[in-house]
């Protein structure tokens, strides 16, 4: 029986993917291991990736077309797939360290964990500017091993997760689509919106500091443009997700309170920008990626989401 389904969604990353795939393959022997590839782009254009790796792995490895770009279909067509016990996903641009396997199973035991999260560290092209490296705009939040977390600091990029949990939620879900939400498949913040609802479950959800994964952060992200622009689509997925559980007057009141919220701490920003222009041009940056968010969190309430998975500029992870 297979205890492990590593599950991966692809779009228009072949050579990432080649990268990823040769390291689960590394040590994918070490354990009763399945590996479930969808690829999610029309063109297919993993194709050759994939028979090529095929002849690696096997039977170990299924491929999965799905024609139409969506993050959440892609993910639940995986983990449709797959088998094992356990499902671990893994972004098509990361790559684990070589004990990735062993050191979320034995954090898994220790803890009798539902869930278990790990590092996802930026990998940056050579042309990366210094200012980008320095001001940390790619690091992410790390815990001690065994920390106990909730869906503030979950994600779906490096995680283990027990299978029958997924299934219980697929089976709430209205028409049985898949754990992950479609309606947040194009934006965004469907991993958020799932993490939530294994929260409300009661999982078990811990930190697991020893099994990162590096994701590669290519030049076209690189850029004050790009970061002002995810702040902008993180904060109005805020506000989507935050409401998307509620109803009746709690949904309104959560609404008046945040937007009110929001307009406050945009202004504040703005402010806080001018003063620190003249001396301190990073952190005059660091406020206008604070005002954007809270820009973005007020669109919600006029504008339409935006999305950020299915074209070539927005491929991937935000």
């Amino acid at each position: 029986m297979t205890d492990l389904s590593i599950c991966i969604c692809t779009y228009k990353r072949p050579v990432l993917l080649r990268r990823l795939l040769q390291a689960v393959w590394d040590q994918a022997a070490e354990h009763s291991v399945e590996v479930i590839v969808v690829d999610n782009d029309p063109a297919q254009s993993a194709s050759a990736v994939l028979a090529e790796m095929g002849q690696l792995f096997a039977d170990s490895l299924t491929v999965v077309s799905l024609a139409n770009p969506n993050i959440s279909l892609a993910r639940n067509a995986a983990i449709a797939a797959a088998k094992g016990d356990w499902i671990i996903m893994i972004d098509d641009d990361e790559v684990p360290v070589s004990t990735w396997l062993q050191q979320l199973l034995a954090v898994q035991l220790v803890h009798n964990a539902d869930v278990v999260f790990a590092p996802v560290l930026p990998d940056y092209a050579d042309t990366t500017p210094d200012w980008i490296r320095r001001g940390g705009y790619f690091d992410r939040r790390r815990l001690p091993t065994g920390t106990r977390i909730d869906h503030r600091d979950a994600r779906s990029g490096n995680v283990l997760i027990r299978h029958v949990l997924l299934q219980r939620l697929t089976a709430s879900q209205q028409g049985g689509v898949g754990p992950f939400d479609p309606a947040f498949g194009t934006t965004g913040g469907e991993d958020t919106m799932l993490f939530r609802r294994l929260d409300a479950m009661g999982a078990v959800m811990v930190w697991c500091d020893e099994a990162p994964a590096s994701e590669y952060i290519p030049p076209d992200r690189a850029t004050a443009k790009w970061l002002l622009q995810r702040s902008y689509r993180t904060g109005q997925l805020f506000i989507r997700t935050e409401l998307a559980m509620l109803s009746g007057m709690q949904r309104l009141r959560s609404a008046i309170i945040l937007s009110g919220r929001a307009c406050v701490q945009f202004v504040l920003a703005l402010l806080f920008a001018l003063l620190c222009l003249p001396v301190k041009p990073l952190k005059t940056f660091a406020w206008l990626r604070i005002a954007a968010s809270q820009l973005g969190k007020l669109s919600y309430f006029w504008g339409k989401a935006t999305h950020a998975y299915g074209s070539q500029a927005g491929a991937g992870k935000s």
